[in-house]
């Protein structure tokens, strides 16, 4: 079957595609780039929904193959923009299905034309065409639009967790510590790995550790925590704990940790006092 002709009929109907899809666009009931009134960022918005009906129509040119091929660098730029990336993917997905429905009646339109050039089947087999590489489409960028959020999730959650584990300079190489919250073993191996890196560049001779906003602390946990203590030493640095609970110095005694190399004060106000501050 020749598509040639076809695509031909569709290239010269892409600007067109795109004004119609933007002008019935519901701008109103969108939470993101579909509702923008910037000028620029309607250009793009445009330009974009241009490039993917120029990139789309080589299906009826290439294999599927090549197909996937030139549209990846669409589909990784578009998941990837943080306009889109503020807009509800079920928004997004839904103006694929649009898209997909404006290239079946251009489909129509065309063979009303071309009636007599094309059998049943022929018709048939093109608008599955349309709808099963729609359908590989929208899968190949939700999936690539999922994996970006998630990365910029992670991402987000060490930085909270590094925000939430401070080692904060007082005076004379002493340096505080202050612990609120849940401590989860994630959060435990980045506190482990940031307060060494934090004490080393600080010049850290004295750690004080505060508990006191602490409430429960797993066993894992009191176990890094102790390493946390222990690796603290291994580079000079004396670390003073302060505000253990009950239920927490029961965890540490449970797991036969060791205090005896360990200041241990009732309150930070005093072991502040044991360091001189």
């Amino acid at each position: 079957m020749e598509l040639n002709n076809i695509y031909d009929f569709f290239n010269s109907k892409t600007r067109e595609l795109t004004e119609q899809w933007y002008n019935k666009l519901d701008k109103t009931g969108s939470r993101g780039v579909y509702s923008s009134d910037s000028e620029d960022t309607i250009a793009a918005v445009k330009e974009q929904n241009h490039e993917f009906h120029q990139l789309f129509i080589e299906i009826f040119r290439c294999d599927e193959g090549e197909f996937m091929d030139n549209l990846e660098s669409w589909i990784i730029k578009i998941a990837h923009d943080e306009a889109h990336g503020h807009t509800p993917i079920h928004e997004i997905i839904r103006e694929f299905h649009e898209t997909q429905l404006q290239y079946q009646k251009l489909l129509n339109e065309y063979f009303k034309l071309n009636k007599s050039q094309y059998s049943l089947d022929e018709i048939f087999n093109l608008n599955n065409l349309i709808t099963d590489t729609m359908g590989k489409v929208i899968e190949w960028y939700t999936k690539e639009y999922n994996d970006n959020a998630e990365r910029k999730l992670v991402a987000q959650q060490k930085l909270i967790v590094e925000l939430s584990t401070p080692v904060i300079a007082l005076d004379n190489h002493i340096a505080l510590l202050p612990l609120v919250g849940e401590i989860d073993t994630n959060r435990a191996r980045i506190l482990l790995e940031k307060t060494l890196e934090d004490c080393a560049s600080l010049n850290i001779d004295h750690l004080l550790l505060d508990l006191s906003g602490v409430v429960v602390i797993d066993t894992m946990v009191a176990h890094q925590i102790f390493q946390l203590i222990e690796s603290l030493s291994l580079i000079g640095v004396k670390t003073h704990l302060s505000g253990i609970r009950p239920e927490i110095a029961q965890t540490a005694i449970q797991l036969g940790l060791n205090f005896n190399e360990i200041s241990i004060n009732s309150s930070l106000s005093k072991a502040i006092k044991v360091v001189n501050i």
